[in-house]
């Protein structure tokens, strides 16, 4: 619950940076009359639009489960990051357009040293304001609060390239420069856009997470027991900052419901010291048949039909398929 009130307060003040940083560039427009200036202001309007998003997404998010809503309310932020991310393409386009205007029908450029300053601030602010964002999503799991920081960090890129085309135009006179910054910085924008947005579909869709999967395989291989003779069927689900995990789990027949269940317990807590306790935790328990025999590690087996032959190393090809390993089973 703290860690929930955390990312909301986080979120609120992305919202009140997002107001102050777009008064700044229209501040900045109005003195500069500079399109790429312009275009920039018009790509904040998203981040006020975005930041509100995300706000309320985040409010929903964190509801406890109910009745309707049995695996709880965090998808809620997988819509927050791709309605951003539409967003995002959307301003891109519409600044493209702009953009091509203005280069044909140039208007005159004043004031330039006073928007370059404007600019400069707003570009220290939202990096700041978007790193601690991406920092506090990332430890917390939380995708609507990582994609308005990546959403700040991108606009502090095109309000870079923006500072970088208005000395450019400072120093050599030359005004068709702006349209061609703003066109350059929407399609950075754009490229943006789309990526948070594919991400928050792929979570909508339940598409695998394969950095997360192959740093829980590569997490259980490095410490296995001995009466975790297999593992497989494993599934990661995200649902928001919440990590569903399920598996099945082949233990020797002859151990007690007490006994599996250790195994299982020890399971979830090497899991849980990796990627915190925010997570649902189920394993099914499989009994060894004569085919485990031969991949089976445990050397104080007093009813092994076979002996060991060797040891499956756990992949991504061969832990995710719902099929108990057996000697024939290619590492």
């Amino acid at each position: 619950m703290e860690q929930s009130k955390q990312n909301i307060r986080v979120q609120l003040w992305i919202v009140v940076v997002a107001l102050v940083l777009f008064s700044i560039k229209i501040l900045a427009w109005y003195l500069t009359r500079s399109v790429a200036i312009l275009t920039d202001a018009l790509e904040s309007i998203v981040n006020v639009i975005a930041g509100f998003v995300g706000l309320y997404s985040l409010s929903i998010a964190y509801k406890p489960r109910d009745a309707n809503h049995p695996y709880g309310h965090g998808k809620a932020q997988f819509l927050s990051a791709a309605i951003e991310g539409t967003l995002i393409m959307l301003a891109g386009i519409f600044i493209i357009y702009e953009a091509i205007y203005h280069l044909l029908y140039p208007g005159g450029l004043k004031q330039l040293t006073f928007g370059i300053y404007l600019m400069a601030a707003s570009a220290l602010i939202n990096y700041i304001v978007g790193y601690v964002a991406i920092k506090k999503g990332k430890s917390s799991r939380s995708d609507a609060l990582e994609a308005s920081g990546r959403h700040l960090q991108s606009d502090t890129y095109s309000t870079v390239a923006i500072i970088v085309g208005l000395l450019l135009i400072y120093f050599t006179g030359i005004q068709q420069m702006d349209s061609v910054v703003a066109i350059i910085v929407s399609l950075v924008i754009m490229i943006m856009g789309y990526r948070i947005a594919r991400r928050s579909v792929a979570g909508i869709m339940d598409e695998a997470d394969d950095k997360i999967l192959e740093k829980l395989i590569a997490l259980l291989n490095s410490n296995r027991k001995p009466n975790w003779i297999d593992i497989h069927n494993l599934r990661v689900i995200k649902f928001g900052n919440i990590l569903h995990i399920d598996c099945h789990m082949t233990v020797p027949w002859y151990l007690n419901v007490h006994e599996a269940h250790l195994e299982v317990d020890a399971l979830r807590a090497l899991i849980e010291k990796e990627f915190g306790s925010a997570m649902e935790f189920f394993v099914h328990e499989d009994d060894c048949i004569p085919d485990s025999c031969p991949i089976c590690t445990k050397t104080d087996c007093s009813v092994r039909q076979h002996p060991f032959s060797k040891k499956i190393e756990w992949k991504m090809n061969n832990i995710i398929p719902n099929k108990k390993h057996n000697a024939s089973t290619s590492g």
